[in-house]
């Protein structure tokens, strides 16, 4: 269990890695001049890759953290109300990071109406996600 703990948590760090890097790109893309296409192409290349990677990441990820949900019983039982929490934030997470999908696509179509200060304001969300997980976790508050 110890190992499947060990690569849980590295595959969650990493996924989180690209959900605080993805939206950083959305930044400099919002503040990319009309007539800078070359710009433009180039980070959106780098948000398609940023964003598989980060999806090829998230799937061991969620598949550990359920293994050791459902096949080790972790967090099942009275006195674990810190689990639904963490689900919850789980599933605001993948949430999270079908919208940076839905952003993505909309930079691509060139249909993004959002400015570069809302975009670094959705970067502070999976630092806050992140952080309420690693709380409920260890600290188990209820």
């Amino acid at each position: 269990m110890l190992w499947i703990k060990a690569f849980h948590i590295v595959f969650v760090a990493s996924w989180f890695a690209g959900l605080f890097y993805l939206p950083r790109i959305f930044v400099n893309l919002a503040m990319v001049a009309p007539e800078s296409l070359a710009e433009e192409e180039r980070l959106l290349l780098m948000a398609r890759k940023l964003m598989r990677f980060t999806t090829l990441l998230m799937v061991p990820a969620v598949g550990l953290g359920l293994w050791l949900w459902l096949g080790y019983g972790i967090g099942m039982g009275p006195g674990n109300g810190w689990m639904h929490a963490k689900l919850t934030l789980v599933l605001l997470a993948l949430g999270y990071h079908h919208g940076c999908g839905v952003l993505l696509r909309k930079f691509q179509a060139r249909t993004n109406q959002r400015g570069h200060v809302w975009f670094r304001w959705f970067n502070e969300i999976p630092v806050v996600i992140l952080t309420l997980a690693v709380i409920l976790v260890v600290v188990k508050p209820f």
